[in-house]
């Protein structure tokens, strides 16, 4: 029995100290051989990588971007917007005309970036729609914002307020801008002021479908800074504070945060918002076609192994693309010299044109490469400037403008007056949204902004108005005066 426990007790004390040694030895070897080395990195993640050297290090680069230059250079010129509108309910057709009935004041928020020093403010469509007032606050200091134009296809739109030698922001390059670089979001989520995040680029070109109008233009910079309700209309800036994209959206199945923000590129910005603040519109370019993504389906059945380009899918009657015999199923693969790949890009590129630019297409028809050159031009057919045709109707409570040609064709509609502003009013209180368009009034047509407002302010009895809504959908709105 001693015998058995003095073998036992050997055994057990040996194999403790072989463990050592094996311990000992392998650490040892790791030190000299094997050393995980911590470097400073490079300033953009996308370069964040693992080396192995002669050696056998481990070096790893960690990213160590400072954003405090870039917080300060953008915060100064993000602003916060106040907006307040009225909402109107009512109990009878006599409060409908007479003003009656109750009504509750609703208010809401956002973001604007200072784009010029003189008082002009970007910030989202949805930030500012239908609102009756719109205060900006800067510094506890608070204006009374006008609103100079918007462009419900970008979802963009322009405010003035008076003051000079503000601190507009410096403008970057959206082209410029790669996936995995960092941003940073600055804004006013849930209505706190100058707030910072980051993250990285995590895509470009995304497609959302989520602009509500007749030619949307969607080819948002996907991000993962985290971007919230009130961050709407604020900036994303790269590493130097340069302002990138306008934030608008975020994909969520809570309204709030979950993972992914969306910026309108600053590229279109520049060009829209410039329009505006000039020539009180956006002066869009049109090719008179529309295009789509080339996928594998439609590539099978154009017979054709190469998914790069977009197809043409539509060609307007008598517009640009018609007049070069550009023709459907034609496959664009290059873009004033550029290659294109998708609907998105496509859309962003056309964009930053203006009517009576030159367009430089290379498509391929049934194998063949073709050159296409072409005049663009305006929602009217031309390559003029185009100057709005606004009327306000102090008894209406609403603001109207004349419908373009090309609009009117994609409706397929021969008359058309759209409401563009509703004010405290009769319009408001009728519960007739902005973006409506009026085709008829008791099955007469109109087309003239001013005429149509002194018809409503003159008839007598019930009245059909007519039209079609933000969504294509026609139908009527009938009451009586």
């Amino acid at each position: 029995m001693n015998q058995y426990v003095k073998t036992t007790l050997s055994a057990f004390l040996g194999g403790i100290v072989g463990a050592f040694l094996v311990f000992y030895l392998t650490h040892n070897n790791n030190q000299i051989n094997n050393n995980t080395v911590f470097q400073k990195p490079a300033t953009d993640i996308s370069q964040a990588s693992f080396e192995n050297e002669s050696t056998n290090n481990e070096v790893i680069k960690i990213p160590d971007v400072d954003f405090i230059e870039a917080s300060k250079n953008s915060r100064e010129s993000v602003v916060y917007i106040k907006t307040i509108s009225e909402a109107y309910g009512r109990s009878s057709w006599l409060d409908l005309w007479l003003g009656g009935g109750g009504s509750m004041q609703q208010v809401g928020s956002g973001s604007g970036v200072i784009f010029r020093e003189n008082g002009y403010i970007i910030t989202n469509n949805h930030v500012i729609d239908g609102a009756d007032e719109i205060e900006v606050i800067r510094k506890k200091k608070t204006y009374k914002a006008k609103l100079v134009g918007r462009d419900p296809s970008t979802d963009l739109a322009v405010l003035k307020i008076d003051d000079k030698n503000l601190p507009a922001i410096r403008v970057g390059s959206s082209k410029d801008l790669q996936v995995g670089s960092w941003v940073l979001a600055v804004g006013n989520p849930f209505n706190l002021t100058s707030t910072v995040t980051a993250g990285i680029v995590s895509a470009k070109g995304r497609e959302l479908n989520i602009l509500k109008s007749n030619f949307p233009i969607e080819s948002f910079i996907q991000t993962d800074a985290a971007i919230n309700p009130g961050n709407s209309g604020g900036a994303l800036v790269n590493t130097k504070g340069e302002l990138v994209g306008i934030n608008t959206a975020i994909l969520s199945k809570t309204g709030s945060y979950a993972g992914y923000g969306f910026a309108v590129p600053i590229d279109i910005v520049k060009k829209i918002a410039t329009d505006i603040i000039d020539y009180g519109m956006v002066q869009k370019a049109f090719l008179g076609a529309e295009v789509t993504t080339l996928d594998p389906e439609i590539a099978n059945r154009l017979e054709t192994d190469d998914l790069d380009g977009v197809v043409v899918s539509y060609i307007q009657e008598n517009g640009a693309a018609e007049k070069v015999d550009l023709q459907k199923g034609d496959i664009i693969r290059e873009f004033n010299g550029e290659d294109v790949s998708t609907h998105s890009e496509f859309e962003e590129k056309l964009s930053m044109l203006s009517p009576g630019d030159k367009l430089y297409l290379t498509i391929d028809r049934k194998g063949k490469s073709i050159q296409k050159e072409l005049i663009l031009t305006n929602s009217e057919n031309t390559t003029e400037l185009l100057k709005r045709d606004v009327y306000f109707s102090k008894s209406l409570g609403a603001e109207f403008e004349s419908v373009p040609m090309v609009e009117k064709n994609l409706l397929d509609i021969k008359s058309g007056v759209r409401v563009v502003d509703v004010k405290n009013g009769f319009f408001k209180r009728l519960n007739i949204d902005e973006g409506f368009i009026i085709t008829a009034i008791n099955g007469n047509p109109v087309s003239n902004p001013k005429e149509l407002s002194e018809i409503l302010e003159s008839i007598k009895g019930k009245v059909v108005v007519q039209g079609v809504n933000k969504k294509g959908v026609k139908g009527y709105y009938s009451y009586y005066f």
